[in-house]
C-alpha cells in the first residue's frame, strides 16, 4: 500500500551504516550513584546577608510608597481646596459635597411705633434716579 506523504519516496531507499561512524564508550566511565544527595551540598553562609539586603530593600521601599503617597494626597487635598475657595470667593457659603444653596426669605416683622412718619408708597425706579440726580446737581452747585 503506498503511502501519499511527502517522504513516501525516501521510505524504500535502504540505510547503509558506515563502519567510520561507530561510537565507542570507554570502560572507566563514572555510572551515578545510588543516590545523588551528596552532590547537592550548599553553603547557607551567604543567606543573612541576602536576607538582611532584601529586607532593608523592601523596607526602603514601602518608605518611599508611603512618601509618594502622601505627596500625591496633600497635592489632591491641596486641589480640591483651591477648588473650593474659588467656589467661595463666588458663592459663600457653597460645599461642593454639601447641600444645595436655597435662598432664605426674612421674616422679621417689625412693629411700627406710633410716632412713625407715614408710610410712603413706594417709589419708582425713574422717580428715585430723579431724586438722586438731583442731589447730585445741589450739590455739585454748593
Amino acid at each position: 500500500m503506498p503511502e501519499h506523504t511527502q517522504y513516501a519516496p525516501a521510505a524504500q531507499v535502504p540505510l547503509i551504516k558506515s563502519p567510520s561512524l561507530r561510537v565507542v564508550l570507554p570502560p572507566d566511565i563514572h555510572p551515578l550513584p545510588e543516590s545523588v544527595n551528596a552532590y547537592f551540598v550548599y553553603p547557607y553562609t551567604i543567606e543573612p546577608h541576602i536576607i538582611t539586603l532584601e529586607s532593608s530593600r523592601r523596607s526602603t521601599l514601602a518608605a518611599h510608597q508611603a512618601q509618594r503617597e502622601a505627596y500625591l494626597r496633600s497635592r489632591q487635598e491641596e486641589k480640591e481646596r483651591r477648588k473650593r475657595e474659588a467656589l467661595r470667593r463666588i458663592a459663600p457659603g457653597f460645599e461642593p459635597e454639601g447641600h444645595l444653596l436655597v435662598p432664605t426669605k426674612r421674616t422679621s416683622i417689625i412693629a411700627p411705633s406710633p410716632t412713625s412718619l407715614p408710610s410712603q408708597p413706594p417709589k419708582s425706579v425713574m422717580e428715585d434716579l430723579v431724586d438722586q440726580l438731583a442731589a447730585l446737581d445741589s450739590s455739585s452747585s454748593k
